[in-house]
């Protein structure tokens, strides 16, 4: 009886099979039947064209894809496509448009690494790559995988091998813009594809997995050691001899110099990204219009080339009232290094931290004529001492902040709690980790130059947040599908805290370590100055206009002279000049008025 139900059981599982191979013959058939002629596959567009502008509505940065010459089969480079086959998918001459071999290695990577988020890898052959370059976008999802497939196996069907492998190495992205082998070989190597030696075959193979991280002109290194990694598989499939693989050194290659660009790209590289969350994906032409205003990223790119100290790096973010980034530099050379500071470093900013020990203690109650006793002081072992290396007795507020003095910042801090100062530090907008030791006062949690002018546009934003942005409009095809929209409902600290808080920071300016801010209209600001020199920071408004400058060396070694108070606060005042020139003058609203619990009755009066 057994027997007989495990036959039938084997009877229908073999008809199931026959069936779903049926089904999937049929479906074959169709895609097959539905795919575009050859020529027409040629011809059809590859990636997105992005135009950037900027506020005004000049075009700053044309993104988009790059085409050089199609090349046919019979022209391309044999180490070329040795190169690419042996590297993407050395079964390519044998399987059908997937492969099982490669798919069962995938499956049993993602089994072995299932719960850590780690995708299928190395599942798509050179057909299944071409159906998605042509005809799906990258976005991962099982539905596209079998999409893919299904695909791969109707162009298996229609096209000879040949054919695909042109399809793939004249459209796949390389990189820079590059589509396809001869515009990548134009784009890094200043000829075209036909002469490609051994090695830049090599690196342009190793660029298809991912071509940022292994692009010779962002990472050289990198480039070389992906380079060495395809021409090994070449010798191991016999594409190439031994004596080849060891002549060919992809360090001997030669790169097409550089472009020039300009400092603008530091904002492009910010600001697009953000595309990714501000629009639903699409592959029409976007136009993207921006906050930058090129006359005040002129002068930003000026104030830091001519204030950084020798061998230092310098960034600069400059943001409206309303959030709006109107300049942006990340580091003295873009073409030199891509790194932005402005965004990207985390540095320790020394006393420009001390605006939020003060609002702490303004919220607290303190108020900037407060009298405070400037005195040696230990906490948990911990004894700051002046940068004077003098006490002064008792002094206000107002002279202990103007004057950066390190135990009022401690008294202060133990005073509030340091938790409390670390909790208004992330309440303005600092979104790195930030500790709660006692010298936390002082500025010893890394923090990014964009989060720290965040915060100091809020205070003068009269406490409320301020979110920097550098977009305000994306249309497509003449239709808008995303406007910016301001948010001024998040109050940070009452309106008398916030003008507290800026008296305080125009004193610094006025009479304080931030006198080389000046620009002769009223600047309220903070400096700050690291350890052996290593950071100097200045960060300040003026007009409705907030700026954070950041001057230091990547390595963080010291620069001697760097304060606060010298060359970041230089660059600040030679940028302010320029950009808030045609603003009107604006007095800072200081005038204070104080919640009901915190005023003093003149006298009271009992009845009865």
């Amino acid at each position: 009886m057994w027997r007989r139900r495990v036959v039938l059981a084997l009877q229908i599982l073999a008809g199931l099979v026959v069936l779903a191979f049926a089904v999937l013959a049929i479906t074959v058939y169709v895609s097959e039947s539905q795919l575009p002629s050859y020529d027409e596959l040629k011809s059809s567009p590859n990636g997105q064209m992005i135009r950037v502008h900027a506020a005004d509505g000049t075009v700053i940065v044309s993104l988009g894809p790059s085409y050089g010459e199609w090349l046919p089969y019979d022209r391309i480079p044999l180490v070329m496509r040795e190169a690419m086959v042996s590297v993407e998918d050395r079964r390519f001459r044998s399987h059908i448009g997937v492969d099982p071999i490669g798919l069962a290695r995938s499956i049993r990577f993602a089994f072995n690494n299932r719960g850590n988020g780690r995708r299928l890898q190395g599942a798509s052959t050179i057909t299944q790559q071409v159906a998605r370059t042509i005809f799906l976008s990258n976005k991962y999802t099982y539905g596209r995988k079998g999409r893919e497939a299904l695909i791969a196996l109707a162009l298996e069907r229609k096209f000879s091998k040949d054919q695909i492998l042109e399809l793939y190495l004249n459209k796949v992205y390389f990189g820079g813009g590059a589509y396809g082998i001869d515009a990548a070989s134009r784009r890094f190597f200043g000829h075209g594809a036909e002469t490609l030696s051994l090695a830049e075959a090599a690196i342009v193979a190793g660029l298809v997995k991912a071509p940022s991280a292994y692009s010779p002109t962002a990472d050289a290194e990198a480039a070389v050691g992906r380079a060495g990694v395809v021409i090994g598989l070449m010798r191991e499939t016999g594409a190439i001899t031994a004596e080849q693989a060891a002549e060919a050194n992809p360090k001997d290659v030669k790169l097409a110099p550089e472009p020039r660009q300009n400092s603008v790209r530091y904002f492009t590289d910010w600001a697009l990204p953000q595309l990714e969350v501000l629009i639903d994906e699409t592959q029409r032409p976007l136009e993207v219009w921006t906050t930058l205003d090129l006359g005040m990223q002129r002068a930003a790119d000026t104030a830091i080339r001519a204030n950084a100290p020798s061998g230092a790096q310098g960034a600069l973010v400059a943001i409206d009232r309303d959030g709006a980034v109107r300049a942006m530099v990340g580091g003295t050379d873009y073409v030199s290094s891509i790194y932005n500071r402005a965004t990207q470093a985390q540095r320790q900013p020394g006393s420009a931290f001390k605006l939020f020990v003060y609002l702490a203690a303004l919220e607290a109650g303190h108020k900037p004529e407060d009298s405070i006793v400037d005195e040696p002081i230990t906490i948990d072992g911990w004894s700051p001492r002046n940068d004077s290396r003098r006490n002064s007795g008792a002094v206000s507020l107002r002279t202990a902040f103007a004057y950066s003095l390190n135990t009022i910042a401690a008294k202060l801090g133990q005073e509030v709690g340091f938790a409390t100062v670390a909790d208004m530090a992330r309440r303005f907008g600092i979104t790195t980790k930030v500790n709660t030791h006692p010298s936390m006062v002082l500025g010893t949690s890394d923090v990014r130059l964009i989060d720290m002018t965040r915060a100091f546009a809020s205070v003068g934003n009269k406490g409320v947040a301020v979110t920097p942005y550098g977009i305000t409009k994306v249309t497509a095809s003449g239709e808008t599908i995303y406007a910016q929209t301001i948010d001024t409902s998040h109050v940070l600290v009452a309106p008398y805290v916030a003008a507290q808080m800026t008296d305080l920071l125009q004193t610094t300016v006025n009479t304080g370590t931030g006198r080389a801010a000046q620009i002769g209209r009223p600047v309220a600001g903070k400096t700050g100055t690291t350890t052996s020199s290593k950071d100097g920071w200045f960060l300040g408004f003026s007009s409705g206009l907030t700026t954070g400058v950041w001057m230091g060396r990547d390595d963080a070694k010291p620069i001697a002279g760097l304060h606060g108070g010298t060359a970041p606060a230089r660059a600040f005042a030679a940028f302010m000049k320029v950009a808030v020139a045609n603003r009107p003058v604006e007095q800072f609203d200081t005038k204070v008025t104080l919640p009901e619990y915190q005023l003093e009755p003149d006298q009271e009066s009992y009845f009865g």
